[in-house]
């Protein structure tokens, strides 16, 4: 079996950061503009960005692949933080105990809904990417990096936001549309790193993986 290439390592390691931070910055609400968002908007699109040069460079079961080791780390994460909470709090430092549980006990709900949020969303978003390079024959890669956002960035905010934030006063539906109107424009406004970076990858690497036969391909 051929080791993957440093390049499929550093991508993925980039992947998971963005993922494991944003869950733990997530937990903060903002506002702008009267506009309500969680912040972990600030990062968790490079994580979609990074899913899609990975489905459209290496198909959709290595991108499979590095979906489900993120969601181990975000396990290994959300452990470690629950164990730190735990931990006997030294005297001269026990009077930052409730901010510390403020801030990352949520953890918890936080981490199932995106969990669930994340295995929705990412796997749809890799999916119907990997489909419409099959359906384009590997053309307008633009619409299939903001298609498939779509349909899987829709379905992340729903469901994140729903799991994490219902029953506390958020407006969810304003959360929800905010969250995902966000995704979806820092995807499109990513379209040219996402172009650079995969055609760079498939340049070095020498491949281009289909998941099907191309239209070409099929009909001959």
């Amino acid at each position: 079996m051929t080791p993957p290439s440093w390049r499929f390592v550093t991508l993925a390691a980039f992947f998971v950061t963005a993922l494991v931070v944003s869950n733990i910055i997530a937990v903060k609400l903002a506002e702008v503009g009267g506009r309500v968002f969680d912040a972990g908007n600030i990062l968790f699109p490079l994580a979609y960005v990074l899913g899609d040069v990975l489905t459209e460079v290496y198909g959709f079961r290595a991108a499979r692949r590095v979906i489900v080791l993120g969601f181990a780390c975000n396990v290994l994460a959300v452990a470690a933080i629950q164990l730190a909470l735990r931990l006997p709090a030294a005297d001269f430092w026990v009077e930052n105990q409730e901010a510390y549980e403020t801030i990352l006990g949520t953890t918890w709900r936080i981490f199932v809904a995106s969990l669930c949020a994340y295995l929705v969303g990412e796997l749809t978003n890799s999916y119907v990417l990997s489909r419409m390079k099959v359906r384009t024959g590997g053309r307008f890669l633009w619409s299939r990096t903001i298609g498939s956002s779509v349909v899987g960035q829709g379905l992340d905010s729903a469901i994140f936001v729903t799991i994490a934030f219902a029953g506390t006063g958020a407006p969810l539906l304003d959360t929800i549309v905010t969250t995902w109107l966000i995704k979806v424009t820092w995807e499109a406004l990513a379209t040219p790193f996402t172009y650079l970076l995969a055609n760079g990858l498939k340049r070095a690497e020498g491949i281009d993986v289909f998941d099907g036969p191309r239209p070409a391909e099929a009909r001959a």
